[in-house]
Parts: structure tokens; sequence; C-alpha cells
């Protein structure tokens, strides 16, 4: 059984490991595995996941069973868009997908930012598994980025928006 908490700095590394297992998982097919550790060694580095872990209008969520971290969100309030928050990262350890554990992290998350009234996230266009979990989580397509992520990646992304409850 795994139970969603707060991330701590103790957890930055079994957090590492799982965002890098997920992360080849799920784009090496796309991108190539070369490709993919390049942008994992940088989006995961311990000072990058650090720095998420203490920023003030972000939360940093685990799903835990007492021995291993089967899955991680991290969403922040957005610095160019009012009242929304960006969902940046939501993984679930390939092993243990499709058992309820991302759908437990979205939905604390969703819970985490009372002055946000919209939840904005960017998904690969061909990670169909995301894509169906974000639709059917009341996420719609308000559009296209052509260079997602940091340094003009060159790789495209769909951008999904979801108005959060009570607002």
């Amino acid at each position: 059984m795994y139970f969603v908490r707060t991330a701590g700095e103790r957890d930055l590394e079994k957090v590492r490991a799982l965002l890098v297992d997920s992360f080849h998982a799920t784009y090496d097919g796309i991108h190539g595995a070369a490709r993919v550790a390049e942008l994992a060694a940088h989006l995961f580095s311990p000072a990058a996941l650090k720095a998420r872990l203490v920023r003030k209008d972000a939360e940093f969520l685990v799903a835990d069973d007492g021995r291993n971290i089967g899955g991680m969100g991290y969403a922040a309030m957005s610095e160019a868009l009012t009242k929304t928050v960006m969902l940046h990262l939501l993984y679930v350890s390939p092993a243990l997908q499709r058992q309820g554990i991302g759908r437990d992290l979205f939905a604390e998350l969703e819970t985490c930012f009372p002055d946000a009234e919209i939840m904005r996230l960017e998904v690969e266009p061909r990670n169909a598994a995301a894509i169906a979990f974000y639709l059917s989580h009341g996420f719609t397509e308000v559009g296209r980025n052509e260079n997602s992520g940091a340094g003009q990646s060159g790789i495209p992304s769909l951008i999904f928006e979801k108005p959060l409850e009570g607002h």
C-alpha cells in the first residue's frame, strides 16, 4: 500500500532513480536512449531536485510504501500565468502503473494550491498513456508548444488545462 506524503531531502536519491527509470520507459522509443539519458541527467540532477524540493510556492510529493518510492508528483505556481499551477512532474514506477498511485498523487496535488483556479501541464504528443490519464482526470487540450522544456529543445508538447474545484 502506497501513501502520499510530502517529499524530504532523504527521498531525493530514490526519486531520482524512479524518474530516470520512468523517463527511459516512457521516452526511449520516442527520442532514443541517449537523448533521454541526456535529458534525465539535466532535469533530475541532485541540484535540480533539491531546488524543486525547497521552492516555496510548490508541492513535491512521493508515494511511499515504507520501503520504496512508487511514484512522485511536483507542481508549482506559474511565474507567468496568474492563478495557474503548473503540473511539472507526475511519474509512477513502470512496474507499478495502473494501480492508482498516479491518481492518488494527482488528487493530492489538486488540493495543494488554494489560490489557483487552473492546473496546466505539457505532455509529449506521442505519450498516449499520459494523455489518456490526463483526459480521464478532466483536462482538455488548449494548445501546443514546439519547444518544450529548457533551452528550446525542439521537443514538441501538447498543453492541457483543467479548472480546479471551488473556482
